[in-house]
């Protein structure tokens, strides 16, 4: 057998192992939960962005929604504190001074709370809340999550 013969053989084997290899971890990727009603019947959660948002949280339905496209910068940055000041960077020009409060109720949730004190009276003016999501990391493993808003709302 010649060398060229040999070298193709090779190949095509190396190609065909990487293709096998590649199905076989492909198939062994867990799919979606599945949830049993009390019914039953069984069906498959449909979205996995619904179990990422934060919805347990009750202080929400105090504060009226603000929809996302209507914040003034980016929804995605890698510190959640820099990312809500951002998004609301317009509060800054009505007076006054700043609280933030940055919590992190799970792992992959953070929840920051702006309240935007009018001058003097040191009554709360306006409160802003926004909740985010880590989705992934920016480039090395090293590097800090990336946070994305997934909710913003403000109460007077």
């Amino acid at each position: 057998m010649s060398a060229k013969l040999k070298f193709f053989l090779i190949v095509i084997l190396s190609i065909f192992a990487t293709a096998g290899a590649g199905v076989y971890i492909i198939q062994g990727q867990p799919s979606a939960p599945i949830v049993e009603t009390t019914d039953g019947q069984t069906q498959q959660v449909a979205a996995i962005h619904q179990s990422q948002e934060v919805v347990a949280y009750s202080e929400r339905s105090n504060f009226k929604t603000i929809p996302l496209e209507k914040l003034n910068s980016s929804l995605q940055g890698s510190d959640p504190a820099t990312l809500a000041l951002n998004a609301f960077d317009d509060i800054g020009a009505v007076g006054g001074t700043r609280k933030v409060e940055v919590a992190y109720p799970q792992r992959n949730q953070a929840l920051v709370t702006i309240t935007q004190i009018k001058g003097g009276d040191d009554s709360v003016g306006i409160k802003y809340r926004v909740e985010m999501t880590t989705f992934g990391r920016s480039l090395f493993i090293s590097s800090p999550p990336v946070w994305q808003i997934v909710w913003a709302g403000v109460r007077n």
